[in-house]
């Protein structure tokens, strides 16, 4: 093989790579932006808390709400559970579900919840005023904590869903990955 030809194929590789890490790069946000616009993998929507307080309630209508936790226990030494398994709620009314968290080690660690709905035309009616998943959360060694999210499910969820499952897993944040890593 030329030289010629072996300078022209590292030329392709390093476009390539860098192309590569490009796309890795922004698929984040074009992933972000799909869920939000088909309400496809259960993300759910946010709504403000005075918009929410003045929604009709559906009283005729019961849904029930279930929720799902898991730990990535692979890099984070967390229990986390719900107070409750599932509850009964009208849609259109600001509902509250507990969730308990703690840390099982002896150093602080930073988390984020992920949360889903499912299914997944649900996660289009569902929306959170106040998350502990909005915001990354630190638990210091062996620290429990009672973690609240504020809901309402909206009155034009279609009559044949009659449950939904909330769904969060806590992976270690990113941040911590860094300083750990070091």
């Amino acid at each position: 093989m030329a030289r010629k030809d072996i300078n022209l194929t590292t030329k392709k590789l390093y476009l390539l790579v860098v192309v590569m890490f490009g796309f890795g790069f922004a698929l984040v946000p074009i992933y972000n932006v799909f869920c939000e616009v088909t309400g496809l993998n259960g993300k759910t929507g946010e709504i403000a808390v005075e918009k929410a307080e003045v929604l009709a309630v559906d009283i005729e209508r019961y849904v029930t709400v279930e929720f799902d936790t898991n730990v990535n226990q692979a890099t984070l030494p967390w229990s986390f559970a719900a107070k409750k398994f599932k509850i009964r709620v009208h849609p259109g009314e600001v509902s509250d579900a507990v969730f308990v968290v703690k840390n099982k080690s002896n150093r602080s660690i930073k988390g984020q919840a992920i949360p889903s709905v499912a299914p997944a035309q649900a996660s289009l009616f569902f929306n959170k005023t106040e998350c502990f998943c909005f915001t990354q959360q630190t638990l210091a060694p062996y620290e429990e904590r009672e973690m609240l999210v504020r809901f309402v499910v909206d009155t034009k969820l279609p009559k044949k869903i009659e449950t939904m499952t909330l769904s969060y897993t806590f992976f270690l944040s990113t941040d911590e990955n860094k300083i750990t890593s070091l």
